[in-house]
């Protein structure tokens, strides 16, 4: 087989699928907040089913379990804290300024 041919071909590497995030045992409750922390970013948003590698129906339970949850206020709606202090940093500085004039 020329080299040229070689490339183009397949390897039969197999490839290890990876483990489901959520195992048959655990529950999706709003209460079980290990695993509802897994499915949200550092923003506070839903992950979405392909960064999950959930199914639908897993991913429709784990999307009313964090809005139930942030129903109850047990979480934010936005994880707002590096905001929170740049905006009061700038506040302070401003009153500051006004000050010294």
């Amino acid at each position: 087989m020329d080299k040229s041919k070689r490339l183009f071909l397949k390897s039969k590497r197999s490839f290890r699928r990876l483990l489901p995030p959520i195992q048959s045992g655990d529950r999706i409750d709003y209460r079980n907040m290990s695993l509802i922390s897994r499915f949200i970013s550092e923003q506070g948003k839903i992950l979405s089913r392909r960064v999950n590698r959930l199914t639908l129906k897993q991913q429709r339970l784990i999307t009313i379990a964090i809005k139930q949850v942030h129903i109850l206020s047990s979480l934010p709606f936005l994880n707002n804290e590096k905001q929170f202090e740049r905006s009061e940093s700038t506040t302070r500085t401003t009153a500051l300024r006004t000050r010294n004039k």
